[in-house]
């Protein structure tokens, strides 16, 4: 018995779903007769039927069954393992994939990834806009990205990660709030403040430290209506509808003017890390984890707390 064709496996599986060749050859571009060729010789491959033809299509005989079942495992590991030889293949060549929200690293992003080519001559860093956390969780899972900036908690997802940067936290308010004048407020100021849920967080812990749940005195966090992104949040918050607590830098890329960002004293300030996964090149992370803290400053701050 020969090796097993990935091409002819393909061919298979979807005869396999589809239960008919043409619809099969529809789904892979390719003429009835070359699908019915790579099945044959996947038949003579395995020495074994793996269809009936019936005037209605075709009709899996129990190899057939077997094969179909296993079959679309072997094609994605392959698919996974060819995904992760490229990605070693990129970091021996000098290339660094990093996936951001441009809402969160625009201040930046940039600066870090000339700063990084230019300190080390030959590589290639890439960046890859994600709308929100999520999005760049599945980058990394993937396998296209080797790391990401992402503002922590993000939940136990089996990431490493290093602080670069802390940011205070603000509250944003409607430019109508009782509090917009107010130059800056405690958690207790906000007790009764329902307090809108971008739905883009990657976990429960996430989701209470930007509530700021538990409050100080023991009390849960008021919660105000989800929404599907960040900037729907602006757009409620200046609408009255709730309050949003983020990190005081994005008042830079998101500040309409109907809008007020005030200093919270009391709340924990947001940890921006860099986040990286098993397959990264630990050596460019090492290096890029520096670079971000040289140009943030991080290091400097901790030796002076």
């Amino acid at each position: 018995m020969s090796d097993i064709d990935l091409r002819h496996l393909r061919s298979f599986l979807a005869v396999a779903q589809k239960r008919s060749i043409t619809g099969a050859g529809a789904v892979l571009h390719l003429t009835q007769q070359a699908v019915s060729t790579h099945v044959r010789h996947l038949e003579r491959s395995l020495g074994v039927a793996l269809l009936v033809r019936t005037s209605r299509g075709v009709l899996l005989t129990p190899a057939g069954e077997e094969l179909a079942a296993g079959g679309a495992t072997v094609v994605d590991d392959v698919a996974r393992l060819a995904e992760r030889v490229r990605a070693v293949a990129d970091a021996q060549a000098g290339t660094l994939r990093l996936a951001c929200c441009p809402a969160a690293t625009s201040l930046f992003a940039v600066d870090v990834a000339d700063a990084l080519e230019e300190a080390v001559p030959g590589l290639r860093v890439t960046l890859s806009g994600a709308r929100h956390p999520r999005d760049e969780l599945r980058l990394l899972g993937d396998g296209q990205a080797d790391a990401a900036f992402m503002w922590l908690p993000v939940g136990d997802v089996g990431l490493h990660h290093a602080v670069v940067r802390s940011d205070p936290r603000a509250v944003v308010l409607s430019a109508r709030h009782p509090l917009a004048d107010r130059s800056t407020v405690t958690l207790a100021d906000l007790a009764g403040e329902p307090v809108l849920r971008p739905d883009v967080l990657t976990s429960p812990e996430a989701e209470r430290f930007w509530l700021a749940d538990p409050r100080p005195d023991g009390t849960p966090a008021p919660r105000g209506p989800l929404v599907p992104l960040v900037e729907d949040c602006l757009l409620e918050v200046g609408r009255g509808r709730g309050v949003w607590l983020a990190p005081q830098p994005l008042e830079a890329v998101l500040s309409p003017g109907n809008l007020r960002w005030i200093p919270v004293t009391d709340a924990e300030r947001f940890d921006l890390a860099v986040v990286w996964t098993d397959r990264a090149p630990q050596p460019l992370i090492t290096r890029l984890v520096a670079e971000v803290r040289a140009l943030t400053g991080h290091d400097q701050r901790l030796h002076a707390a």
